[in-house]
């Protein structure tokens, strides 16, 4: 049994190798922007830089208003499936898994295809057509993870039982969702949200090929014109994500223990 331990142990060493030595090279680069020493110069002139803030802002906008219209498209959806329509839901899990399998390049050229300048719902001929054909966009890549977190969480309450409890006291079905089953799986929508987050942050594809400046093109357009501060805008972005790892792992925890006191 400790012979077993200890190659586990091993494995797990050699795998957050694996994973950290290129994160600390890299870190390590960033470090050395100016000869005398280490310091955050690279840094400083990442944050600093105006096209930064708009295309990370941006950035930041658009990934909420994804969360916002993800929770509208799959709560309702995943609460009704489980609850009126339990035999859709193979059909519904398969749809929602389809943005794993259909590369992000095809989804984008389809949306080109079918509502560029000459089609009869022309949204790439606007700014506030190609943005909003990005803001869909976005969610279809995030529903897989919304989806999944949703029913995940659904399927730890009682949604038939509280339902009825809620009818028998005049709420509506919009009521129901808003005040019943969203602060039930409340954690679980969260957990959805954080990963969209890091994913709309990111995302490179959408954006380039519908020309918009987010976060995304930014990042590769610095890669090939500096040296130091891609590695720095690299290590932000990391961090970026794993925050959103974090404070998931760390909301998922709170709820366990709120649960247990209860």
């Amino acid at each position: 049994m400790t012979e077993r331990r200890l190659w586990s142990w091993l494995a797990v060493a050699l795998g957050g190798l694996y994973f950290l030595l290129p994160l600390v090279g890299m870190f390590d680069f960033s470090m050395r922007m100016q000869r005398d020493g280490y310091n955050f110069e690279a840094y400083r002139v990442v944050l600093a830089d105006p096209q930064f803030q708009q295309t990370f802002g941006y950035s930041v906008v658009l990934a909420l208003l994804t969360i916002a219209l993800g929770i509208l498209i799959v709560v309702p959806t995943a609460y009704f499936v489980r609850l009126r329509f339990p035999g859709l839901r193979p059909i519904v899990e398969f749809l929602t898994l389809l943005p794993l399998v259909i590369p992000p390049i095809v989804i984008v050229f389809g949306y080109i295809r079918i509502y560029n300048t000459s089609s009869a719902l022309p949204l790439t001929g606007s700014w506030w057509g190609t943005n909003l054909l990005l803001l869909f966009g976005y969610a279809t890549l995030s529903l897989p993870y919304m989806y999944r977190s949703v029913d995940t969480g659904l399927r730890t309450i009682d949604i038939g039982s509280l339902t009825e409890a809620a009818q028998s006291l005049g709420a509506g079905w919009a009521r129901i969702l808003a005040v019943v089953i969203l602060p039930n799986v409340f954690v679980s929508v969260l957990s959805g949200a954080f990963l969209t987050f890091a994913i709309v942050i990111g995302e490179y594809v959408f954006a380039a090929l519908l020309n918009v400046g987010s976060f995304g093109p930014y990042m590769v357009w610095m890669g090939g014109n500096r040296a130091y501060e891609p590695s720095a805008l690299a290590v932000v972005a990391f961090a970026i994500t794993w925050a959103c790892m974090g404070l998931i792992q760390l909301f998922t925890r709170f709820s366990k223990f709120s649960s247990v006191r209860r």
